[in-house]
């Protein structure tokens, strides 16, 4: 049944003006749906958790339709940082909750993305430059001390080949400057391209059927044994639907509404570094990120540029300029980078959680969700695209593990909601300066 006209207007915005814009290796172009269509799952969001859901559900043999809003990758999946970092943010609480219940469970998925990303990578030819390395620096000496054991629990999990820690002399030769005082090595984390990554799944799950649709709007959803997703010229009918907006998600207001809140993360992209600056300042291409509650983090990309990112900002407000906030953070560290030039300065949302923990669960017994990652979505959203898909095959012990995770809703609405995080979060800026 068509409900519009053959060519419906398309209302995607395009991607921004961001490096990995300017370096995509595929100028995806996936049509406006039209049609009311029917398949097996519906998902909502064509970023990280979106695609990599669709992708594992279509290996699995699902038929499976992808709505977006803009394009494949406009949201944080195609804008952020590229650090491939292991781990589940809001450990602590994760304890508290379930003490040694999931331990093993938890620390595996923390780091199973990893292996899914390197799979398809190799599996789907998909060019997006992944290198392994990345290091945690230390700002304070409490910092350090926590380095030690974050150390520990890595070597008690088999990682001794794979972790060191680094002293402040020996950061001052791997890293070309002073600032920090103590540094942990993690070789199993890496870098990448996120957008080519996001766009080169994107390409694999199209060619294994799933329906992608851009320029795609989700307005409602109407539950039932079936779910009927609209959208401004189209539906879809599934028997299982999986959203996917982090940042952006507006559906389901009654149960997802004042759990998740978007903070505004900035990144600058130089000019090539030489050859003698980057054995200077990084010459094992380690993906560098310091440990303050609102941290900075850099690498650098294929062309040897340092990609430099932070300033997280939860106040809803966007900088004027993002190039004049970021660059006296970047040349405090690398004072010798100062007369290099900026080539490309971009922002946008990532999803935060108050208590950092991850949302994964379920509305009614066919809609599933996922969202909320604080910072750590590129492997992250890979490890829940598996549980997701093995919550919508009828397996619920992952997605049951994060849905018994109580959360406090901020009242007040969403814009005076991120009001109240961004005062909450001054009280951890204050904590990193002392």
């Amino acid at each position: 049944m068509r409900l519009y006209a053959d060519k419906p207007m398309h209302f995607s915005k395009p991607h921004t003006a961001s490096y990995y814009a300017a370096t995509r290796n595929e100028i995806a172009a996936f049509p406006v749906l039209g049609d009311e269509v029917r398949c097996d799952v519906c998902v909502v969001g064509a970023g990280f958790t979106g695609i990599a859901t669709a992708l594992t559900l279509a290996e699995r043999g699902y038929n499976v339709t992808v709505l977006e809003q803009n394009k494949v990758g406009w949201g944080a999946s195609g804008r952020n940082g590229g650090q491939m970092l292991g781990g589940i943010p809001g450990e602590a609480r994760l304890d508290k909750v379930w003490g040694n219940t999931h331990a093993d469970f938890l620390f595996e998925l923390g780091y199973c993305g990893h292996d899914i990303i390197a799979r398809r990578v190799h599996q789907y030819g998909i060019d997006c430059d992944l290198r392994y390395g990345a290091i945690d620096v230390a700002l304070r000496s409490r910092q350090v001390e926590q380095q030690k054991r974050m150390h520990e629990a890595l070597c008690a999990r088999g990682m001794e080949n794979q972790s060191r820690l680094v002293s402040a002399d020996d950061l001052r030769e791997l890293l070309g400057t002073d600032k920090y005082l103590g540094g942990l090595i993690n070789m199993r984390n890496g870098h990448l391209h996120p957008l080519n990554l996001c766009l080169g799944e994107a390409r694999a799950a199209a060619g294994l059927g799933v329906s992608i649709y851009e320029g795609s709007e989700v307005t409602g959803i109407e539950h039932g044994d079936s779910v009927r997703v609209r959208t401004r010229h189209g539906a879809v009918r599934a028997d299982n639907v999986v959203l996917a907006g982090n940042a952006y998600q507006h559906l389901e207001p009654s149960v997802l509404t004042g759990l998740v809140f978007p903070a505004g993360s900035y990144i600058v992209a130089t000019e090539p570094l030489s050859p003698e600056e980057v054995a200077q300042i990084n010459p094992q291409s380690l993906a560098v990120c310091d440990m303050n509650e609102v941290p900075d983090y850099f690498r650098l990309s294929a062309e040897n540029r340092l990609l430099f990112g932070g300033r997280c900002n939860y106040s809803g407000r966007e900088p004027r300029d993002i190039e004049k906030v970021m660059l006296p953070r970047l040349r405090e560290i690398y004072p010798q980078l100062a007369h290099k030039r900026v080539d490309y300065a971009w922002g946008g949302k990532i999803g935060i959680v108050v208590n950092r923990v991850p949302l994964m669960g379920r509305i009614g017994t066919n809609v599933f969700y996922a969202l909320g990652y604080s910072g750590h979505g590129v492997s992250l959203s890979h490890a829940f695209g598996e549980v997701l898909a093995d919550a919508v095959t009828g397996t619920s012990g992952g997605i049951d593990v994060f849905a018994g995770v109580p959360h406090r809703k901020i009242p007040f609405g969403q814009e005076l909601g991120s009001q109240i995080v961004a005062l909450g979060m001054l009280y951890f800026r204050l904590r990193d300066l002392l």
